[in-house]
């Protein structure tokens, strides 16, 4: 209970600092950008430090980077397929689902296996 109440704390203290940096620059949407994913894996990371060790945190950060590699190609064919396609968002983002686990299982067996 304790380190859900400590990563609860810091993950808030670090979405505060990403939206005040996403205020002082235009588009606004920066602070949505950055206020989410980023501080709930500096608060994981942090926390996995202190319980894991170090080598434990570099296994998960890889991890994470490589999830956010297989996001970024989901993301890009389902706007492909919204703005080139004219496919609605609901059969869009079903489509590009397989693509999403293409990616991450395939980084997961070329590179963290």
């Amino acid at each position: 209970m304790t380190e859900i109440l400590i990563r609860f704390a810091i993950g808030g203290l670090i979405v505060s600092c990403f939206a005040l940096i996403g205020d002082l620059f235009k588009p606004k949407s920066f602070g949505g950008l950055f206020g989410a994913a980023p501080s709930v894996a500096i608060a994981s990371l942090g926390l996995t430090y202190l319980k894991d060790g170090a080598e434990y945190v570099s296994t998960e950060a890889r991890s994470m980077i490589l999830g956010a590699i297989a996001l970024a190609v989901y993301a890009q064919l389902v706007c492909w397929l919204l703005m080139r396609r004219r496919m609605k968002a609901l059969p869009a983002t079903l489509v590009s689902m397989p693509a999403w686990f293409a990616v991450a299982f395939g980084c997961w067996f070329l590179l963290l296996r």
